[in-house]
């Protein structure tokens, strides 16, 4: 295995004068530019006296000075703490103490909303828009830290590049980053990652999906999660690749004129986004009764469809070579079409426990329905009996796994068998080619449109504190946050108008509470109360 930033030193040295970042029509950093800032940044935890181990934390939207920052920490050997800027500024608070993090890069308006008393540990908070300071503790270093960087040029030059891109002896064992799975809970389950962890994931990449020269790529899953970071991000440019940022949730309107522009050679996404594609531009076609007609009949519906993905391809930027889906299921019925169209796309699993690839299976191998195979070195079996036949537990063991909770035994030990396997909560069968085959989850997780975790226990505990509310339980329907909820007893005599009045009321109280992405659209009364269990919690699968 090869450490991650070995890779990445290489394509800095190797491409010194390419474009390696940019902001989608905005800023755009090479290799060059790139290695400067981090300079700059090494310059700064040195003279705040950073230390090897030390935790930096990260709270802003994607763009290239986030991936800067992100990766000026792991190449000091200080430990990354990415965490949503989705989550409330009295969240990112909590985390970043909770993570210990003595530096925190941030945007003003989080920051305006945050308390540095609540924050023991944070020596110096950084604007991520331009790298201005925006908090020092020690007001009295702002001189030392102007003149150290005035020294250093807006870019080094490339005779100096080898001397400037030498980060030491890197090893991959280190903790490498703490990543947050959720902003609200009081025990939150911060996922330890090592070098190692990382490393196997972008070892696995450049060798099933190597990036070619000239190659660019689009960024628009959030970085704070594994997911994107670790392939919309970090492997592409340790290939020496051009990442593009669209900074934020794209509208379809702005992804297809990105895709135009960059030409990506791999589209990494969730199912929603194709879904959305297939749901606008192609179904309509294919619903026609000419059209109904016209595929069903031999060799006319092959030229059809191959023309539609032409179409489709060129939709892409006329460049892609592949789609990668993740972080949700692919609708069995857009798939079928997908595959009719010899679309070039594949599945793959995973989880932020596992930096975060499981399993992959390159699209002209890809057995539809499936999401792959198990990822080199990574061990799955399937807790059953039958693991080919009989559903049971998804687990995992290998060089991605995490080594644990950060400051959470009782969840570390909870996550793992006897004999070292991760408990990955999931549900399914492996076929005997080893295509994995997810049925369901055993955990109650819902996950966003952009692959964002929502997870209803959180949502739910902040309902219950509200007025009227005797139970709630957050369902999803038609891909939106439902929440279903017993109202309290001296509120049943209240009439429909009323009761909903209220309730609307608190719908609006709570989503002020809560990220973007885990809103409530709507509550429902159950009148009747929730059926329990026999030890009193409420049979979530009746109410699905």
């Amino acid at each position: 295995m090869r450490h991650y930033l070995d890779r990445l030193q290489e394509s800095m040295i190797a491409k010194w004068n390419t474009e390696a970042l940019s902001d989608y029509k905005g800023e755009t950093f090479t290799f060059a530019n790139f290695a400067t800032e981090i300079a700059r940044l090494h310059t700064i935890y040195r003279l705040i006296e950073v230390k090897s181990g030390d935790k930096i934390a990260l709270a802003a939207k994607n763009s290239s000075r986030w991936a800067m920052a992100f990766l000026s920490a792991t190449t000091y050997r200080a430990v990354a703490v990415p965490i949503l800027c989705d989550f409330t500024p009295e969240a990112i608070t909590r985390l970043t103490a909770h993570s210990d993090s003595v530096v925190l890069f941030t945007e003003p308006k989080i920051w305006e909303e945050m308390e540095i008393e609540k924050m023991p540990e944070v020596r110096i908070v950084i604007n991520l828009e331009d790298y201005s300071i925006l908090y020092l503790r020690e007001s009295e270093l702002m001189s030392t830290i102007e003149s150290a960087l005035a020294e250093i040029p807006v870019v080094y030059p490339e005779e100096k590049k080898h001397e400037v891109v030498n980060y030491g002896t890197l090893e991959l064992n280190d903790l490498a980053i703490i990543n947050y799975t959720s902003g609200t809970t009081s025990q939150p389950k911060g996922v330890m990652l090592t070098s190692a962890n990382i490393s196997a994931n972008i070892d696995f990449a450049l060798d099933n999906i190597p990036v070619e020269e000239g190659d660019k790529i689009i960024s628009m899953l959030p970085l704070a999660h594994m997911y994107g970071m670790a392939f919309e991000f970090i492997y592409p440019v340790c290939g020496g690749g051009h990442v593009y940022f669209l900074g934020k949730t794209p509208t379809p309107t702005l992804l297809m004129q990105a895709l135009a522009d960059v030409k990506p050679y791999l589209l990494i996404t969730v199912p929603l986004v194709i879904e959305k594609i297939f749901k606008g531009k192609i179904l309509p076609i294919l619903g026609k009764p000419i059209m109904r007609l016209l595929t069903h009949t031999p060799g006319v519906n092959k030229m059809i469809y191959s023309k539609i993905r032409k179409q489709l391809l060129t939709t892409f930027g006329g460049n892609l070579h592949s789609i990668i889906l993740g972080g949700a299921a692919l609708n069995p019925s857009i798939e079928k079409i997908m595959r009719k169209v010899k679309l070039p796309y594949t599945v793959g699993y995973g989880m932020t426990e596992c930096a975060p690839l499981l399993s992959y299976a390159p699209w002209n191998t890809f057995k539809m329905g499936s999401c792959g195979r198990a990822v080199n070195g990574l061990q799955l079996r399937i807790d059953s009996e039958n693991p080919q036949k009989k559903v049971g537990e998804i687990q995992a063991k290998g060089p991605n796994v995490m080594i644990g909770y950060y400051k959470n035994e009782e969840a570390t030990q909870a996550a793992f068998t006897k004999d070292g396997f991760l408990r990955t909560g999931d549900l399914g069968i492996i076929d005997k080619h080893g295509n994995v085959f997810i049925r369901g989850r055993s955990k109650c997780m819902i996950l966003g449109a952009n692959g964002q975790n929502i997870y209803p226990e959180e949502v739910e505990a902040l309902l219950n504190t509200m007025p009227h509310i005797a139970e709630s339980l957050v369902v999803e329907r038609n891909k939106r946050l439902v929440a279903l909820v017993a109202i309290s007893a001296d509120d049943l005599a209240l009439d429909e108008a009323t009761i909903t009045a209220e309730l609307e009321q608190v719908r609006k109280d709570a989503n002020i509470l809560l990220p973007a992405y885990s809103q409530i659209a709507s509550i429902e009364v159950v009148r009747e109360g929730f059926a329990h269990t026999p030890k009193h919690s409420i049979k979530r699968f009746l109410y699905k």
